[in-house]
């Protein structure tokens, strides 16, 4: 098969994107889509304000348009341009963010989510009331850091242990790490905190190959009649 499932990092961070491509490494396999990552070069650092949340949504369908998938996630734990990247494209497109929520539901009755700033928390309780599941929310904790110390293999690693671990005595059953560039940080923030921390593009990759997974049996079916 040559199917294609394209993950762009909306941001114009590299060692962000590096972060997202070594989070879903181990979803390739021989008989699965093949994962390519990219980002927005033309992107902000990262995506903090509203601003910049708004303003990648047409270069991301600028993207989309001329770049070939079965797939796209829109890398970012805000889900940023995704209602009109869905409009540039027939093929299914996923937000990280709502696929962690729900994978993270799937893990226990109450989540919370460790944030990049409190500039994220606005855009990600959007998405939760879009959802209708704002009520199983325990709680947010923003870590405010730049994208380049939170992508540090050990620099975040203190504050990310704390908030977890903070997260679940409010209550949180399953931790969702709120940016992707938390992305190499997720099995240290499971085994500080002892629940389950969903990774919003793994998250997300699952359900992209399983869509497309599941469309080969209607194009099997189309050239067989």
């Amino acid at each position: 098969m040559a199917e294609r499932i394209l993950l762009i990092n909306p941001n114009s961070s590299v060692s962000c994107t590096e972060g997202i491509a070594t989070a879903i490494a181990p979803f390739a396999a021989p008989g699965l889509p093949r994962l390519d990552v990219t980002r927005l070069v033309e992107g902000p650092p990262a995506i903090v304000t509203w601003r910049d949340w708004y303003g990648v949504a047409e270069p991301l369908c600028r993207m989309v348009e001329r770049e070939n998938a079965d797939a796209y996630i829109l890398a970012c734990v805000s889900d940023p341009g995704l209602e009109a990247v869905r409009t540039a494209t027939a093929a299914p497109v996923f937000g990280p963010l709502r696929c962690a929520v729900a994978a993270a539901m799937m893990r226990g009755e109450r989540f919370g989510i460790i944030a990049f700033t409190d500039k994220s928390k606005p855009r990600q309780r959007r998405a939760l009331q879009s959802m209708g599941v704002e009520d199983r929310l325990a709680g947010v904790i923003p870590l405010n850091l730049d994208m380049e110390v939170l992508t540090d293999p050990v620099a975040p690693r203190a504050r990310l242990a704390e908030a977890a671990k903070e997260l679940v005595a409010m209550g949180a059953e399953a931790v969702i790490l709120g940016c992707a560039g938390m992305a190499g940080h997720r099995d240290f923030a499971e085994d500080a905190c002892g629940v389950p921390v969903i990774e919003p593009c793994q998250a997300a990759v699952t359900q992209a190959i399983l869509a497309v997974v599941a469309a080969r049996g209607g194009r099997m079916r189309l050239a067989a009649e």
